[in-house]
């Protein structure tokens, strides 16, 4: 069975810093690229930042400098370090795992809809 599980979110001041943790199981973590993207009500899903095995890293705009993405491939699992926190940042942040290599091919960062597995999500408050 497939898990993507997050923790680390909660409730933290502008300008503090939150790690998010997620733990992968039941396949190859080395063949997926794992990202974080988090959503706020009412609007789309982001894709804030993704990681492939090499490592190769991806971020958003809204991330870069900010958040960083490093994963334990020996734990089978990725974080998204963020540090100075914005209201704005609040949202449901949610891991997810895409297919590194479509028939042979690797495609970096995925596109959304490539997406195969994700992760229930965890809650970031960023209060002003």
């Amino acid at each position: 069975e497939v898990q993507l599980v997050e923790s680390g979110g909660g409730l933290v001041q502008a300008g503090g810093s939150l790690e998010l943790t997620c733990a992968a199981s039941g396949f190859t973590f080395g063949d997926y690229v794992m990202a974080w993207f988090r959503q706020v009500p009412g609007k789309e899903r982001e894709e804030i930042s993704c990681i492939s095995s090499h490592p190769i890293t991806y971020y958003a705009d809204s991330a870069k400098g900010r958040f960083t993405i490093y994963t334990d491939a020996a734990a089978n699992t990725v974080y998204l370090q963020m540090s100075s926190l914005k209201p704005e940042d609040t949202a449901v942040y949610y891991c997810a795992a895409a297919p590194a290599y479509v028939d042979d091919t690797f495609y970096f960062p995925p596109a959304t809809d490539e997406y195969r597995f994700w992760g229930q999500g965890t809650q970031v408050t960023v209060s002003s």
